[in-house]
């Protein structure tokens, strides 16, 4: 990928992967919903190129845990995130077609039933369960 695809790509958090796969319209506040509506609608339709980060993405920009680039909840989306990069084989800072990210957790994770072995204990697990919206795109 030439550097200005990788400047114009979306930055997500490799955890939203998952968390987008379950979400139903549920969030930190209205804000933060009505943008996470917005943000599933362009990732599912447009598929645009993502680029991985262990640090606050667009998904973040209107979450009131935001601390800057930090999560100031429990503390375990960086430990969400690195461990959906080490079992998808992705590396932080990698770029790629979001479907194609979509796929590689759907395959990886949510399919063989490892999701609840890195965020089972989130406050949304109760969301999360079922094949997720990302096993008929396979």
């Amino acid at each position: 990928m030439c550097r200005d695809d990788l400047r114009s790509a979306l930055p997500l958090r490799p955890h939203h992967g998952m968390c987008l796969a379950y979400y139903q319209g549920e969030g930190y506040s209205p804000a933060f919903t009505r943008a996470a509506d917005r943000l599933l609608s362009r990732l599912t339709e447009e598929n645009p190129t993502v680029r991985l980060t262990v640090a606050a993405d667009v998904m973040c920009a209107t979450c009131p845990n935001r601390r800057g680039d930090e999560c100031a909840g429990t503390g375990n989306a960086s430990r969400y995130d690195r461990a959906v990069l080490e079992l998808c084989g992705l590396e932080d800072g990698v770029a790629l077609p979001f479907r194609t990210f979509a796929a590689l957790v759907q395959r990886h994770i949510l399919a063989p039933g490892k999701r609840e072995t890195i965020c089972g204990g989130c406050r949304w697990d109760r969301l999360c369960h079922g094949p997720g919206r990302w096993a008929d795109k396979e």
